[in-house]
């Protein structure tokens, strides 16, 4: 904070350590952070998001395309722009419990995601995963869900890795229309 008669920089006692560092706030974080849609259960009918998703329309669930046994999603807090999940419509929470339809079906609108991704924001390539349990990561562990992460050379800049922060230059219904708009036909990825 500067004093209004110094450029000297005020003595900040109890509200943290003093630095040079400008601040980026992100309070739209907080409703992650704070569990907001989170289940308070392992059962599809304790809250969890993957099994209300379906039942919204595709602009309000962020729904990018549906297939018989799964669908892709907009992740609603991104690690980058474009982050997707494809997910079974079917509460299992082990890749292991999935059957063989869900399986392919898994697979083809994974290759339809990459494929979607690549036209719409030129992605040079991805990360591409499934986070088992809590203990590997899955925020929602009940509700198996794979993430499609899109990257581009020199996406990790400054603000990731200095200022703990995610810069995302679009609104998430936008990215889901663009993202919708250039989602191959099923068979042609």
């Amino acid at each position: 904070m500067l004093n209004s008669m110094t450029s000297e920089p005020e003595q900040q006692i109890g509200v943290g350590t003093q630095d040079a560092f400008q601040r980026l706030w992100t309070p739209h974080r907080m409703a992650y952070i704070q569990g907001e849609n989170k289940p308070t259960g392992p059962n599809a009918d304790d809250g969890c998001p993957f099994c209300v998703i379906p039942r919204k329309s595709d602009e309000d669930g962020l729904v990018l395309a549906r297939g018989e046994s799964v669908y892709a999603v907009l992740n609603l807090y991104p690690y980058n722009g474009g982050h997707l999940m494809v997910v079974p419509f079917r509460h299992v929470a082990d890749y292991t419990e999935l059957d063989e339809a869900e399986t392919v079906e898994l697979a083809a609108l994974t290759k339809q995601a990459m494929t979607a991704l690549r036209t719409a924001s030129g992605a040079h390539g991805f990360n591409i995963g499934l986070n088992q349990g809590t203990v590997a990561g899955a925020g929602i562990a009940a509700h198996l869900h794979q993430h499609v992460v899109p990257r581009w050379g020199g996406d990790a800049n400054f603000m990731p890795v200095i200022a703990h922060t995610r810069v995302l230059p679009q609104l998430l219904a936008d990215t889901r229309q663009m993202l919708a708009d250039a989602w191959p036909a099923p068979g042609s990825s």
